[in-house]
This record gives C-alpha cells, structure tokens and sequence, in this order.
C-alpha cells in the first residue's frame, strides 16, 4: 500500500475517532461509509480502512442488513471496565506518587482547576479530564501500565455522554481529583492508590445512575 494511502487511511481514522470522542458520533450510531466521507470530507476508501481499524479495536461492530455501528456496553461491560481502571489506575497512582515530578502534579493541578472553570462547557470538561487521568498514568513511570490504559481508553469513549452534564458532579470530581493530588504531592503512595480507587468508584456509581442501570 502506497504511503500516501497510508497517511490518509491514518488521517481518516484519527478524524473519525475524534468526531467519537468529541460525542459527535455516539454509541448506537450507524457508520455510513458515504455520510462519513461527507462529514469528513475525505473519499470512501481512507474512510473504509479507518472503519476497519475502529473494528478492530472494538469500538464499532458490523451489524447484520444494518453495517458499521458504534458498540453500546451493557451493564456488565460498564462494570468491568471500571473494575480494571480500578486495577490499573490504583496502581498508577501508587507509582506517580513514588516517581512523578512535581512539575507534572503542577500540572494535574491546573487541568483539575480547568474542569472547575469550565463547569458550563462539559464537554470540555470531559476532554480535559482525559487528560488528567493520561497525565496521571505519564507520572506512574511506567510504559506497561501506559499502554494497558491505551485499551481501556478505547473502551471509554463508548460510555456515551458525558456525566459532567451535572454540576454535582463536576464538584465531586474536583475534590476527588485533589485529594490524588495532595497524596502524591505527600509521596504518600497508600493514599494516593486509595484516592484513585475510591474516585473510580464514585464515578461508577454515577454511571450506573444513568439509563444503563
């Protein structure tokens, strides 16, 4: 396959993939290859590859008579993913408590005080909460962990709108997200896993508050 095919096939799933995170496309929609090149304004072939690939890592199925459509998790699902974020992230924290810069707390710090901010944008929220939660597993030191991550991750833009719709919710977060902080600031590597653990909890209840439950 020519580079130039390549790129544009890398071009159409990193745009479609953002159009799914952004909530532009949610969990349930159909994919048509013709109504995303559209949107796209790209041609059916880099969109098609891009589908494929979005196949692959689980975030779209092929639906008898109906095509591509973007995965919605059950219940169960939505359990078990934030059983193993659980996992993964308690001990993320545990390991930027023990190796993170303080530079890199300084910037958790600031994203969190953003989220705060932009309590009236949730989507926005949203996003700089991604960013958060990456950041903190960049100060776990930890390659490995990083990369399990990468997976949930995809798993998470599936969950459908996002909660920050509740500005609740947003108070909760931003307390929760400080008291990671505080441990890891204490290179208190207990704490800060316990903090990790008991937000993702929060954040599960909360999910499970919605229409899924």
């Amino acid at each position: 396959m020519p580079d130039a095919q390549k790129s544009s096939g890398q071009h159409a799933y990193d745009a479609l993939l953002a159009q799914i995170r952004a909530g532009n496309f949610e969990p349930g929609d159909r994919l048509r290859e013709e109504d995303v090149a559209a949107r796209l304004t790209l041609s059916r072939t880099p969109v098609r590859e891009a589908l494929r690939r979005l196949e692959s890592d689980g975030i779209i199925e092929h639906r008898p008579r109906v095509g591509a459509v973007i995965r919605t998790l059950s219940h169960t699902e939505v359990v078990e993913l934030y059983e193993m974020r659980m996992v993964l992230e308690r001990t993320a924290a545990e390991m930027a408590a023990k190796h993170g810069a303080d530079a890199e707390f300084d910037a958790l710090d600031a994203m969190n005080t953003q989220i705060e901010t932009h309590r009236d944008h949730p989507a926005h929220g949203a996003a700089l909460n991604q960013d958060f939660h990456r950041g903190l597993y960049l100060a776990g030191r930890n390659r490995f962990l990083l990369d399990a991550s990468r997976v949930l991750n995809n798993a998470l833009i599936l969950l459908g709108p996002t909660t920050y719709t509740d500005p609740n919710r947003i108070d909760v977060v931003v307390r929760q997200h400080r008291a990671i902080i505080a441990a890891f600031r204490d290179r208190d590597a207990n704490a800060a896993g316990a903090a990790a653990q008991a937000h993702l909890q929060t954040s599960l209840s909360h999910r499970l508050k919605g229409p899924r439950a």
